[in-house]
């Protein structure tokens, strides 16, 4: 490529790197990372990588890894860089920065400082899977991963039935399946959703139907890679409240009354608070 001769102004630059395909990198990124003082990245042999596929040369230039583990002390050293006149340049491994990445912090210290941050948009694996999942788009919750272990993952979608919006979510391979069990269970069987996997990538796949459907998909031919999960906003019904106590009488047959609360709520798109305190009143009246 033909690097660009002028200088970038002292500052942060949070730049978006391809989700998969090298080429799905803007002509500005290429700009900042031809032109910055400081590279930053979460991940510095991935953006070695880009910078060979496109020809930008790092030169005597730092090159500074920036994730989950890096110390008070590094956060430090790329303040003091862009308080010092210097423009520094951070990259996600993939996709934009601040979205499930640990860029947060650096970001949340130069503005702390009084400095200037700016954002290079460009990919984003949460833009492409609404953009091709078939779900509303108009209004949407992103909520990362979820906690790994159960009972929290189950505990955090019971917050989310009554959302009306798309929900957006990462899991791993191996845990989707799980995932989707429970999704069944608490935001309801019937919703509409989506996986998207390897988006950008050479096997590109995503998957469309019920959350039902799509469990049973999992269960039948589990899905590998890079995976977004997507379920569509609820119904508007409200069911009525004699059916919410039929419906956990049988619940509080074979589970303890907070998971059955648990359970029903997300079934019928209601609260959680609210079907507890039903379900509350029910074991008084046994």
């Amino acid at each position: 490529m033909n690097q660009p001769s002028k200088p970038v102004s002292a500052g942060l630059y949070l730049i978006a790197t391809p989700i998969g395909n090298a080429r799905d990198i803007t002509l500005r990124a290429l700009d900042l990372l031809a032109t910055a003082d400081v590279l930053a990245a979460e991940d510095t042999r991935s953006l070695r990588r880009l910078l060979q596929i496109h020809g930008v040369a790092l030169g005597g230039r730092p090159l500074i890894a920036v994730h989950d583990h890096s110390g008070a002390g590094v956060i430090a050293r790329l303040v003091d860089a862009v308080a010092a006149g210097k423009s520094v340049v951070y990259a996600s491994e993939a996709g934009t920065p601040l979205v499930s990445d640990p860029g947060f912090t650096l970001a949340r210290a130069v503005r702390a400082a009084g400095l200037a941050v700016t954002a290079a948009p460009g990919a984003s694996a949460v833009l492409s899977a609404l953009t091709v999942s078939g779900l509303p788009a108009e209004r949407f919750a992103f909520l990362g991963f979820l906690p790994a272990a159960r009972t929290a993952r189950r505990t955090a979608l019971a917050d989310l039935v009554q959302v009306p919006f798309t929900l957006v979510l990462y899991e791993s391979a191996n845990r989707v399946g799980e995932m989707l069990e429970d999704m069944c269970q608490i935001l309801g069987e019937d919703r509409e959703g989506a996986i998207c996997r390897e988006l950008t990538k050479r096997f590109e796949e995503v998957r469309r139907g019920t959350l039902r459907e799509l469990a049973i998909g999992c269960a039948a031919i589990p899905p590998r890679g890079e995976i977004v999960v997507l379920a569509g906003p609820p119904g508007s019904v409200a069911p009525a409240e004699q059916d919410v106590k039929k419906a956990l009488v049988r619940a509080m047959a074979t589970l303890r009354i907070k998971d059955a609360a648990t359970v029903v709520a997300g079934a019928m798109g209601l609260p959680r608070r609210d079907v507890y305190q039903i379900a509350l009143r029910l074991e008084d009246d046994a």
